[in-house]
């Protein structure tokens, strides 16, 4: 696996060798970055929730963003990120959670610009943590969340606040992408 854009374009990365990580690929990444450029040019924190290997938030920071907490509750996979950050560079601009994304929902403060949510896909939780991160503190109303999952298991079309503003698929990998709803002002 690569970086696919940006500053450390072209470094590899290591990936955790376990069932439980399922990495985006190249092209799924290329075209989520793809997407958020088209839809906001502001993206200056980042969180990558279930962050595996951390090559979403790794490319964002490849990418120009200034800063990208990740988070992964096995230690594995934590151990690695920091690891891949050492070898890109990236260490000073990021903080690794080793905890579950549930947890992190509770004491992350921080306001982020973008949200990438890529749980595992036969995780049956990705309804509730949609919906813990639509009431959560840290998404505004320019925050974009992206939600990696299971073409065969669609999402809702919203989950409170956040409303589906665009969808992609590729294969058997869909890529769902979320803004909180702003109310409509009477005139």
């Amino acid at each position: 696996m690569r970086i696919t854009g940006g500053v450390a374009r072209g470094q590899q990365l290591n990936v955790p060798k376990n069932d439980l990580v399922r990495p985006t690929t190249d092209r799924v990444r290329e075209a989520i970055f793809s997407i958020l450029a088209s839809l906001t040019s502001h993206w200056s924190r980042g969180l990558d929730l279930f962050a595996g290997s951390g090559a979403l938030g790794i490319e964002a920071l490849s990418r120009n963003t200034e800063w990208v907490d990740f988070v992964d509750q096995a230690p594995k996979c934590c151990a690695i990120i920091k690891q891949n950050l050492r070898k890109v560079g990236f260490t000073q601009n990021s903080h690794v959670y080793c905890c579950s994304v549930a947890k992190a929902l509770t004491f992350l403060k921080e306001k982020y610009d973008i949200v990438f949510m890529d749980p595992p896909y036969s995780d049956p939780s990705i309804n509730d943590m949609a919906t813990q991160l639509a009431h959560s503190e840290i998404i505004d109303d320019e925050s974009l969340i992206i939600i990696s999952h299971a073409s065969r298991l669609p999402l809702q079309e919203s989950y409170n606040s956040l409303s589906l503003i665009k969808e992609k698929q590729y294969g058997d990998t869909c890529i769902s992408i979320y803004q909180k709803s702003v109310p409509k002002r009477g005139g």
